[in-house]
């Protein structure tokens, strides 16, 4: 004999079947037991996210199911479109034909795209981006902009149109009116242990990116100590999810899966970033950066086939129009013009170097401890809305695979007061021994 099932819950299932009404519960209730969400249920839960339909602990029991479960690329696509589609889409390609855009899944050091703006722009691409803060032990771009002074981030589609007929960067933090469903899923996500789902955070960062209207994303996919997926395998699967489902919505995509085993460059910290920059941009920058920004760039290339060169990239660096164009973007978006004149990017005043304790080769650096013990220091907001110490930096000297003498420089650090035994635990970062190897810059590709 059939077990007979009573009370609201059971009513509520029985409506569901046959009759279209999808609420939360049936929808939970699929997804609990395995049953994979069609678009038109998982568009019923972006909805929900931004007209309040959703309780908090329903979105919640939704994502740990997607991560219990694990959403497959087909749901992931419709999780990714239905947060897209939940707020405005700029369109920028209609206006200006091809768009670039570059994302980064985020390190230490990592500032390739302040250099791979104005380098595309000179080149003729314009570039509209996203940008994000700082996350844990990751800089965000938006961070590193307010070390310029009067530099302005909230943009509408209107004024991202004008600065791209202007000069042809627009760089800015995402408004509320874009993808408002996954703003609120992702402030769940901290809160229901749902962060390091590779679909959810496949949905969250497209949504985002796609809203622009680009006509090709470029993806650095960071592996290593100091990446958010330190695995190679890991990472390979984000970065092809993210190349997939980016295609799948009609933007050409490809991936760099590029090493974060130790700072990218020479420095860390907002203001020294931007001062790095600067320095790429003047021909004095360390060869990293350069080579990992061309190589972006090189991708934007192939997948908008503007027959783009290493070297011509080179030579259009040379020239001094990618500087010129920073200082005119930057300008646009409200900096000091006399800032270009004599940029003024101060360091935190109290200097400490960091020696080699033998002499050795460098075999390990713990990039993910520095960018935390760096946040600690003040380069991270404690709050949402607490202010950042802009001039609380590193300085990276050495570089992994490298020789060095005992009692040789690895690291400067600069402080807003001193304290000793933060410096030593900046220094236990450093692993000096008999043998170690260099790092590639990259590891991998993924594209057409």
């Amino acid at each position: 004999m059939a077990l007979l099932r009573h009370g609201p819950a059971a009513l509520r299932e029985r409506r569901g079947r046959g009759s279209g009404l999808r609420d939360p519960y049936r929808i939970l209730a699929d997804l609990r037991a395995g049953r994979r969400l069609d678009p038109a249920d998982i568009a019923t839960v972006a909805r929900g996210a931004v007209d309040g339909s959703w309780s908090d602990a329903q979105l919640g029991a939704f994502l740990m199911g997607a991560v219990l479960q694990e959403l497959d690329e087909e749901q992931t696509l419709a999780l990714t479109r239905a947060m897209l589609e939940s707020g405005e889409q700029w369109q920028l390609r209609e206006a200006f034909g091809a768009v670039g855009d570059k994302h980064s899944t985020g390190g230490v050091g990592d500032k390739t795209s302040l250099l791979l703006a104005p380098l595309a722009a000179a080149a003729g691409l314009p570039m509209a981006m996203l940008t994000g803060r700082g996350l844990g032990h990751t800089g965000g771009t938006a961070d590193k902009l307010e070390a310029i002074p009067g530099f302005e981030q909230e943009l509408s589609r209107e004024r991202v149109i004008e600065l791209l007929a202007d000069c042809g960067i627009a760089l800015g933090v995402a408004t509320a009116g874009i993808a408002p469903a996954d703003r609120k899923l992702y402030a769940l996500r901290d809160r229901t242990a749902t962060v390091d789902s590779l679909p959810l955070m496949v949905a969250s960062i497209l949504s985002k990116k796609l809203a622009t209207g680009a006509s090709a994303i470029v993806f650095d996919v960071k592996v290593g100590d100091a990446a958010f997926l330190p695995e190679l395998d890991r990472a390979l699967e984000l970065a092809a999810r993210l190349v997939g489902i980016t295609r799948d919505l009609g933007v050409a995509a490809s991936a760099l899966l590029s090493d974060m085993d130790q700072p990218l460059g020479d420095w860390v910290g907002h203001a020294a970033e931007v001062r790095e920059v600067l320095d790429c941009l003047e021909g004095r920058g360390p060869q990293e950066t350069v080579e990992l920004t061309l190589a972006l760039a090189l991708e934007l290339s192939e997948a908008l086939d503007l027959g783009w060169t290493e070297a011509s990239l080179r030579s259009l660096l040379d020239s001094g129009a990618p500087r010129e164009r920073f200082a005119r973007w930057a300008v646009a978006q409200g900096a000091e013009p006399a800032f270009f004149d004599a940029p003024d990017l101060p360091l935190a005043p109290v200097e400490r170097v960091l020696h080699a304790e033998r002499a050795g080769v460098v075999t390990r650096v713990e990039a993910r401890r520095l960018g935390l013990l760096l946040a600690e220091a003040g380069a991270s907001r404690r709050a949402i809305g607490a202010d950042l110490d802009l001039g609380v930096s590193l300085r990276y000297s050495t570089r992994l695979g490298r020789r060095v003498e005992a009692g040789e420089e690895l690291a400067r650090v600069y402080l807003r007061r001193d304290d000793p035994a933060l410096v030593e635990r900046f220094a236990s970062c450093f692993h000096v021994g008999d043998v170690g190897l260099e790092a590639p810059l990259l590891h991998g590709r993924l594209g057409s």
